[in-house]
């Protein structure tokens, strides 16, 4: 589930329903921002299914080597353990990532960037509840910072057990500060839908339409909202016999 990766937003899967897969935006390319909908946890690399190979553009393990041979040497050199930390996130070394991070946190707690960017290795790590820990401390110091609340909103959805509530309040929060936020219009669609409020749901998707015509996620939330009806339809049909 790498965030760098592919630009702008995320689009992703929902109960087995592939919406598709974008992340951080061209602002925010060194991670200062998921802004994704449901990532699919059986597709790892968050991409939809048929899509062509995406070309490895992480550093060579020599880089990489000497980055944390020189962030072990310097141990109290901030820019030694931040250097070496995003080498071995872009080599998917998420554990060891999150170490020198969290090294790099103890040297400058203050460091807004670095908070953000140990939410970002926990998320594509799987570990959604650290992850949300570390977005929330970073909103601390950046409240109305978009990116990172919707971050945020998403490692409620992916935690075991989900939780739709605080991802919904967490998007609403979001685009209270930025009514037309395309990543966050898109999350809170699909959250909407998983909590059952389908007009809710087709008003954001009406929203994310006008502000976003030709987003290619809007075919497939469109047909997931019809066939949630179609469902709800027919268990009523079923219960009335």
């Amino acid at each position: 589930m790498k965030k760098e990766n592919i630009p702008y937003s995320i689009i992703g899967v929902l109960l087995g329903f592939i919406v598709g897969f974008t992340f951080a935006n061209t602002t925010n390319q060194r991670g200062y921002g998921a802004q994704g909908v449901v990532a699919a946890q059986q597709q790892p690399a968050g991409l939809p299914p048929n899509h062509p190979p995406v070309e490895n553009s992480g550093p060579g393990a020599e880089a990489v080597e000497a980055a944390a041979k020189l962030a072990a040497e310097q141990s109290d050199n901030f820019d030694a353990q931040a250097s070496a930390a995003e080498h071995l996130y872009d080599a998917h070394r998420y554990a060891e990532a999150v170490e020198l991070f969290e090294r790099a946190n103890q040297l400058r707690p203050e460091d807004f960037d670095v908070l953000v960017r140990l939410g970002n290795t926990n998320f594509d790590a799987e570990r959604f509840e650290e992850a949300g820990r570390w977005y929330a401390a970073a909103l601390k110091r950046q409240p109305d910072n978009v990116n990172v609340r919707t971050d945020l909103g998403l490692t409620f959805f992916f935690r075991e057990p989900r939780d739709v509530e605080s991802a919904v309040r967490e998007f609403r929060a979001s685009l209270e500060r930025d009514p037309a936020h395309v990543p966050t219009l898109q999350n809170l669609t699909v959250a909407l839908n998983a909590a059952g409020d389908r007009e809710a749901a087709r008003v954001t998707l009406s929203k994310l339409e006008s502000v976003s015509p030709q987003n290619a996620a809007l075919p497939r939330l469109r047909a997931e909202l019809e066939k949630t009806d179609a469902a709800v339809k027919t268990s009523a049909e079923k219960g009335g016999d």
